[in-house]
């Protein structure tokens, strides 16, 4: 089963959604964005979240949280 949820994620890191959206196939929208921190959301499956999270972590950005939202 391939469920499509929001995940929130924030990093260390300061990124705007060019940077993010050039590293994944899903659409990724910037909540908010300051000097050392980024807060984006994805609509994705498990599949999908893991995978960015991969290509995020390749790139040696700092994960902070992942949540799922309601």
């Amino acid at each position: 089963m391939r469920d499509i949820y929001i995940y929130r994620i924030a990093v260390r890191e300061r990124l705007d959604e060019y940077d993010i959206n050039a590293i994944s196939p899903q659409q990724i929208r910037v909540v908010q964005a300051g000097e050392q921190l980024t807060i984006f959301t994805i609509c994705a499956d498990q599949a999908g979240l893991i995978g960015l999270l991969r290509r995020l972590h390749g790139r040696g950005v700092t994960l902070l949280s992942v949540a799922r939202e309601q």
